[in-house]
């Protein structure tokens, strides 16, 4: 029961953190009883919520964000939050990475065979458009046949009937503490130069840690001097304008680190996926958008190809 304890306790927290617009969320007290977190709800979501503590600490932190508006393409909570984003800036809190996208999100972990299995902390996944085949939209399966979920523009996160889910997803591994799992995660870049500042902006920008090492191989081979001849600098090779733009002090590898995974990020939320926003990270935005994809150039592409495998031996 310690996991829902704690997850009670998040509640109080909420409650002077959030104020949810009446016309468009539940009451805090609904909101909580209907998620079965209140300690009143039946014995049923009770169970389901005490299944395992790592479950609990998954919907703890998403608690936090009941009441934040949707926006689309939204990953920072201060000014709004999509349906993927919402869920990946809840597993990032925990120290674990998974993709942007909801299609994206759709691999991670492995499946869960139907809503009878799921436990609280899977992802629960719908093909909502008929204009479109394919995963469009997640939520956080908390119990009791609800979720927290961003569900669309004019609303904010707050718990639904799960409903019927397309698929279901499971990243937490069975009976693995959150400190364990944050362990595994980031087990791949052991011995990897700046792997803490890896793992930490990854966390802050909702960017796999892997992926950023993977990009300072492949610019740099971990070089915070390097100086390339067409006078990129620094561990993640940005331009000076780039880097001027984004703020950024290219020599410094924590700056360095913490201003590609926020521009990863940007490119990521901007194109729809890794291959593109790392396309761009390479070729520039403008060559992106001009050709309505990767790049036709050699180089372009052999540097998604490139970066891609590092991220994945890293993972």
């Amino acid at each position: 029961m310690d996991g829902l304890i704690a997850v009670q306790a998040r509640i109080g927290q909420i409650q002077a953190r959030f104020t949810p617009p009446a016309a468009t969320s539940a009451s805090w007290a609904s909101a909580a009883a209907a998620a079965g977190l209140t300690g009143t709800g039946s014995a049923t979501s009770t169970a389901t919520l005490s299944a395992t503590g790592t479950g609990a600490e998954v919907v703890g932190a998403a608690t936090k964000y009941l009441g934040v508006p949707y926006k689309w393409g939204g990953t920072d909570p201060a000014t709004g939050l999509d349906c993927s984003g919402f869920t990946q800036r809840v597993y990032a809190d925990l120290g674990i990475s998974i993709p942007r996208t909801s299609s994206q999100q759709a691999t991670a972990g492995r499946p869960v065979a139907s809503l009878a299995e799921a436990q609280p902390g899977d992802l629960v996944f719908f093909d909502n458009s008929s204009s479109r085949t394919g995963i469009d939209h997640v939520g956080l399966y908390i119990g009791g046949g609800k979720m927290i979920a961003a569900p669309q523009e004019g609303d904010v996160v707050k718990v639904q009937d799960v409903g019927n889910p397309t698929l279901i997803r499971r990243v937490l591994p069975e009976g693995t503490s959150t400190a364990a799992v944050s362990a595994a995660t980031g087990g791949g870049l052991a011995g990897v130069p700046y792997a803490d500042l890896f793992t930490q902006a990854g966390a802050k920008h909702g960017i796999s840690p892997a992926l950023l090492a993977a990009v300072a191989k492949v610019e740099s081979g971990f070089n915070s001097s390097a100086v390339s001849s067409a006078g990129a600098t620094g561990l993640m090779q940005f331009m000076p304008a780039t880097a001027t733009g984004l703020g950024v002090n290219a020599a410094d590898p924590a700056s360095a680190i913490d201003g590609a995974a926020r521009y990863l990020s940007s490119l990521t939320a901007q194109f729809g996926s890794t291959e593109l926003a790392l396309a761009a990270y390479n070729a520039g935005p403008g060559a992106v958008s001009r050709a309505g994809g990767i790049p036709a150039n050699g180089q372009t592409q052999s540097y998604v190809q490139k970066v891609t495998r590092a991220a994945e031996a890293y993972s």
